[in-house]
């Protein structure tokens, strides 16, 4: 049985630009032995957490019943996790942050669902270059976030695209996609 990786779509677009690039990084990691699954986080009910801090009791988890709690599980089992967002306002987008946010529910345990896990990130923007677009605001949060799970971010897939389906003019960040989903696999 091949490492279990967890595909977090944060588009709003099924079939948008970084869920294309997410589609050709499963491909890659599949062709590799893995077994993958993908979530499309914007046809979910994910509320934000409401502070309530009822999962800092050990062995406790999130109260609100929402289609966060079949997440949880396929989170603490994945082996490797790829984070795929366009970007919003300068940074990921809203469904990705509302289930981030959420990963707080982990605490109880010190994180350790989430503790040590490769991740992989896939970027796209409407502006012409990372900075300008937000782009490393992104990058900044994900960076920050391994080093708090001690975890790695083993490739980072990002570019300029636009109009819905664009990237697939863009064989180089295809093929990009596709070795982090290799590189995720391995």
């Amino acid at each position: 049985m091949g490492k279990q990786i967890l595909i977090l779509l944060g588009s709003p677009r099924e079939k948008g630009n970084s869920a294309i690039l997410a589609e050709r990084a499963a491909e890659g990691a599949l062709s590799a032995g893995a077994e993958v699954e993908s979530i499309y986080l914007h046809g979910l009910d994910i509320r934000p957490c409401d502070a309530c801090d009822l999962c800092k009791e050990p062995g406790s988890g999130c109260v609100i019943e929402d289609d966060m709690q079949p997440l949880y599980p396929k989170l603490a089992k994945a082996e490797a996790i790829l984070l795929a967002s366009p970007i919003y306002w300068f940074t990921i987008s809203a469904q990705l942050k509302l289930c981030l946010d959420r990963c707080y529910a982990f605490q109880s345990s010190r994180w350790a669902e989430m503790s040590g896990k490769p991740f992989g990130i896939i970027l796209t923007y409407g502006d012409t270059d990372l900075y300008t677009s937000g782009g490393i605001n992104a990058i900044h949060t994900f960076e920050t976030m391994a080093r708090f799970l001690n975890g790695k971010i083993v490739g980072i897939v990002h570019g300029s695209v636009n109009d819905a389906g664009e990237v697939e003019r863009h064989p180089e960040l295809l093929n990009q996609a596709f070795q982090l989903g290799i590189q995720l696999a391995n």
